[in-house]
């Protein structure tokens, strides 16, 4: 999630109005007569409501309450909620899809021979197993090869089509200071746990994990048949030590401003002395860049000194765990357990792996994607989801409109701008318009880890392709069976993929409320993604640029220090809080998509009273709608690494945060000083 979230399908176009225009009240339709509402279901899973529990004291707990006590995480999963249960649906789908495709004669080249071939490559077990490390055998060989500095930074610049054993990370994107154009981008990488706090925090829990992930590389070398496994895990975890310790933290990594710094190589060079980077660069593919953006110059300039310090012998090891850790899942069943016993097991508390075939689709997935989207758009996408869709998002903004017009702390100069980014708003539903061209990609019959590095390279040459060639404002960063959504700061843009626009998160067959609360919410969060803290920064043409007062901004960043020690005091798990300057971004954005998404609900009523349904008022079965989306249950191990490395609030601050600053939400539910859900009006936030 860049920033990324849920989303689901719109409410029907016959309770919508139609965006007028900037600074215009939207002009609404007719709303829903008293009896055409009562035919309708009110879209709450009743079961689920634990009515022991006041609303206005745990809002959550009342919406989930039943459903919390009665509901088991899968043995295979690290959390379950209804996100997961959408995403696991789609996951049937496509390997249905899969399947059939493997179980039919293909002509060389065609899409059924790559999906089949992969497919069955990954299922044929007994042949991975005979084969043990054989397939790593000519990677192993280049790493031992290695004798001089210079080798090893040509060798890392070839590794970046394989994305293993790199300390530095080298892609091409949108130019975030000339959207039009194409640039490459130089990153911090090199680390086999999540996130460098894991190396950091020195807590028992921590230190357990450390241990496991020094047994996991210890284990590897006994599967290869390598000595002192012992030893190497400890070489290993030293430079990853050392990497961590000189990382940005993924709070700096947030700032769009502070991880923009262009240079030309010779500059590069200049603050990164002793490495050589011309060499490095040509290694990749690009030997003769006009600029870089380094994201973390502090962090090169420190790799730089302390690659020199490590021995080529360490550094080769390095290599080797690394090697065969991002192949794990490829390889024969020893290593497969062994990293599943770590990054499953240690680190977010799974019982089992998922089936074999549920993996196989994940593997498909990930090299070809876009391929198995458009067989995936062929059979479950309803083209009149998009109609739907797009009325429906045209409601949220002429509902943002209005909130931008209403603010009462943001200048006129600054609203006018504001209002300028809103227009220029673009929307991608469903699918692309352009399916990605996989010509460049070999499927061989039984070559599984040829297979997977051969999709690697393909997609970093697609990707590397792109420098010198005009921005493709067609392309799509996830694929149609995605159950996901996002927004682009530099295309300015929201995509919203087909496999979210589905039940549970859309009920056709309930009222407007319960899905305005659901859909339009999660949509109202990426609208409001492009005026959360970082996208605030990019104007309409998704340029990095100022176009906020001095005094606005400042008003901005008052009312986000709010919201960050707001969520900074929640306590989920252990002596764990949230991180609410990680989670800023997400949060700013639910409250503001919620908001926003409840004056779009009012807006459709027409000024008319809702219909009571199951008891429940119009507003009430609003929120309800949207506590019912973010229902969800981790495992401990899941929701501590969620709140080391996770911008997303677990479902359930999602829900108490947003709501206890919403005075409608006190209004639709009485809530009084004393109860769970209140806050003093001076310390709401209220930003959008």
């Amino acid at each position: 999630m860049s920033q990324k979230t849920v989303i689901a399908l719109a409410v029907a176009a016959a309770l919508t109005f139609h965006l007028t225009g900037c600074g215009k009240a939207p002009e609404t339709v007719a709303p829903q007569t008293q009896a055409q509402a009562v035919q309708l279901k009110s879209g709450i899973e009743l079961g689920n409501l634990d009515t022991q529990m006041k609303p206005q004291q745990d809002f959550f707990r009342y919406v989930n309450g039943n459903w919390l006590n009665k509901t088991e995480i899968p043995a295979d999963k690290s959390r379950w909620g209804s996100f997961d249960e959408l995403r696991y649906n789609a996951e049937k789908h496509v390997l249905e899809l899969v399947q059939q495709q493997a179980a039919r004669p293909a002509e060389p080249g065609t899409d059924a021979q790559k999906i089949g071939d992969l497919y069955r490559a990954f299922m044929d077990t007994a042949a991975i197993d005979a084969l043990g490390l054989t397939p790593l055998h000519a990677d192993i060989a280049a790493i031992d090869a290695l004798t001089t500095p210079a080798e090893l930074a040509a060798f890392w610049g070839k590794l970046q089509s394989q994305r293993y054993g790199t300390p530095v990370t080298l892609f091409v994107g949108q130019d975030q200071k000339n959207s039009t154009q194409y640039i490459s981008l130089i990153s911090q990488s090199g680390l086999g746990m999540p996130d460098r706090d894991n190396y950091l925090k020195t807590d028992e829990k921590a230190e357990k994990i450390k241990q496991q992930y020094r047994w996991m590389i210890a284990k590897f070398w006994e599967l290869a048949g390598w000595p002192d496994g012992s030893a190497a895990a400890d070489r290993i975890y030293a430079i990853e030590q050392q990497l961590a310790t000189i990382q940005w933290s993924r709070v700096q990594n947030r700032d769009r401003t502070a991880t923009y710094n262009k240079m030309t190589p010779a500059e590069l060079a200049t603050a990164a002395p002793g490495f050589d980077w011309a060499v490095f660069l040509q290694g990749a593919g690009l030997p003769a860049p006009d600029s870089l953006v380094v994201r973390q110059p502090t962090y090169l300039t420190e790799f730089a000194r302390l690659q020199s310090q490590i021995s080529l012998a360490d550094w080769q090891l390095y290599l080797k765990f690394h090697l065969i850790r991002s192949h794990a899942a490829l390889l024969a069943s020893g290593f497969e357990q062994a990293s599943f016993d770590f990054y499953g097991r240690a680190l977010n508390g799974l019982q089992q792996q998922k089936p074999r075939e549920e993996r196989a689709v994940a593997a498909i997935d990930e090299a070809l994607g876009f391929m198995v989207g458009k067989l995936y758009v062929e059979k479950h996408f309803k083209p009149e989801a998009k109609a739907r869709m797009e009325q429906l998002i045209k409601n949220l903004r002429a509902a943002f409109e209005q909130s931008i017009n209403g603010l009462e702390w943001m200048s006129p100069e600054t609203k006018q701008q504001a209002l300028a980014k809103l227009a220029k708003f673009n929307t991608k539903i469903g699918y692309p318009d352009v399916w990605r061209d996989y010509s460049c990609l070999e499927i061989k019959a039984g070559d599984l880890v040829g297979n997977m590095q051969r999709a690697s390279a393909c997609e970093y040459q697609r990707n590397t392709s792109r420098l010198g060639k005009p921005v493709d404002r067609t392309d799509w960063g996830m694929t149609p069976q995605t159950v996901n959504a996002y927004y682009s700061s530099t295309m300015n843009e929201i995509v919203f993929p087909a496999a979210i626009l589905q039940p549970p998160f859309f009920n056709v067959e309930a009222d407007d409320a319960v899905n305005y609360g659901a859909i339009g919410g999660v949509i109202g969060h990426e609208i409001t993604h492009g005026f959360d803290d970082q996208g605030r920064r990019s104007d309409g043409d998704g340029n990095l640029r100022d176009w906020w007062t001095p005094d606005d901004e400042q008003k901005f960043k008052q009312r986000a220090q709010q919201m960050i020690d707001q969520y900074s005091a929640f306590n989920p798990i252990d002596d764990l809080h949230l991180q609410g300057a990680l989670g800023l971004g997400e949060n700013i954005a639910d409250l503001g998509g919620l908001t926003v998404s409840y004056r779009a609900y009012q807006n459709s009523l027409g000024g008319q009273p809702a219909a009571v349904i199951d008891g429940f008022t119009g507003e009430k079965r609003f929120f309800i709608g949207w506590a019912q989306v973010w229902r969800i249950k981790f495992r401990d191990e899941a929701l501590r690494q969620q709140i080391i490395t996770g911008p997303h609030s677990p479902g359930m601050y999602r829900v108490l945060g947003v709501l206890s600053n919403m005075p409608e939400f006190y209004q639709a539910y009485d809530v009084k000083p004393g109860d769970g859900m209140y806050r003093p009006d001076e310390v709401r936030v209220k930003i959008w």
